[in-house]
């Protein structure tokens, strides 16, 4: 998987014309979303690669075949090649009754073929084949429905079940292939009082994304509650990162995950300014190995990315 990233990285370098640099010592290659782009930078910090995509996009992931999915449209997601040609796409539609608006923030490949969606809006996952043809739906247990906010992260698991992120219900929930729920943790204002804002000055408990741990734990970056913590599965929280605990950075939005094999996390923070990294890589040991900070690239609304030269644990 990271040889064919590599080698597909070097051709589509030789192809530009640009000369490869060795880049600075901890930096990565990903993708990522805003300004109405998805753009793959490399490591040193240029674009490589860039598409028109929905302003609003929440996920999108490099394919182990090199090809990009990612949304054009609040309801839309496409496969789309390094040549930009579209080979699969699928748009959702609201099911009866539901006859309002649909939004997509939360899609992934499985490893059968099939297109994981979380519809919010329908308040349902469903798997979806290569041909368009919905295979499986699994309905969600939501306590606020509204089209933007019913869902964000969503990640099938090894397990089969699949663990979302409901942003109005302040809650993640684990359903198992029925759409019974299996396991949930609310979040809390963590002893701060609710703020209004989308900028660092905001608070509350709006979760953003959440990954199962091998150690059965669950990684959560909770939105604008401007903390990344990791659960037990009897909710106990074990490890932090608060909003101001790293030196010189502030918390937002927080979004993005990526667990790495050598134990350190990868984390995004939306909304916190050009003064603040839009993605962080620290240490449990809570040490920041890596920063980046690209606002010629990127807006104040990178919220999601995907780091592509390293495989997660998880994803």
């Amino acid at each position: 998987m990271r040889l064919s990233l590599v080698l597909w990285a070097l051709l589509w370098s030789l192809s530009l014309g640009v000369q490869a640099e060795e880049p600075p010592k901890g930096s990565h290659r990903f993708l990522g979303a805003d300004k109405g782009h998805v753009t793959l930078v490399s490591a040193d910090g240029q674009v490589e690669w860039q598409a028109a995509c929905w302003g609003g996009a929440h996920d999108l992931t490099l394919l182990p075949n090199g090809n990009i999915l990612f949304p054009v449209s609040s309801h839309e997601i496409v496969e789309m090649t390094p040549d930009k040609q579209i080979v699969w796409r699928f748009d959702s539609k609201p099911e009866a009754p539901y006859d309002g608006p649909i939004e997509v923030h939360a899609f992934q490949r499985l490893e059968n073929g099939l297109t994981m969606i979380a519809e919010s809006g329908n308040r349902r996952i469903i798997e979806v084949d290569a041909h368009g043809k919905i295979q499986k739906k699994i309905p969600l247990v939501v306590d606020h429905p509204h089209p933007h906010r019913d869902t964000r992260m969503a990640r099938k698991l090894p397990n089969g079940n699949y663990l979302v992120c409901h942003e109005a219900d302040a809650t993640v929930r684990e359903y198992d292939g029925t759409g019974k729920v299996v396991w949930s943790h609310t979040l809390d204002l963590a002893g701060r009082p609710r703020a209004e804002g989308h900028g660092p000055e905001g608070h509350g408990a709006e979760v953003y994304g959440a990954i199962r741990l091998p150690s059965g734990n669950t990684l959560i970056a909770a939105g604008n509650g401007n903390r990344v913590y990791e659960i037990t599965s009897a909710g106990k929280t074990v490890w932090s990162i608060e909003q101001t605990e790293l030196p010189g950075i502030t918390l937002a939005w927080v979004t993005t995950l990526h667990a790495l094999p050598n134990g350190n996390i990868i984390i995004g923070n939306c909304h916190a300014g050009p003064e603040n990294p839009q993605l962080i890589e620290v240490t449990r040991d809570k040490q920041v190995v890596w920063q980046m900070k690209n606002f010629d690239v990127f807006g104040n609304g990178l919220a999601a990315a995907h780091v592509v030269d390293v495989q997660d644990i998880v994803r």
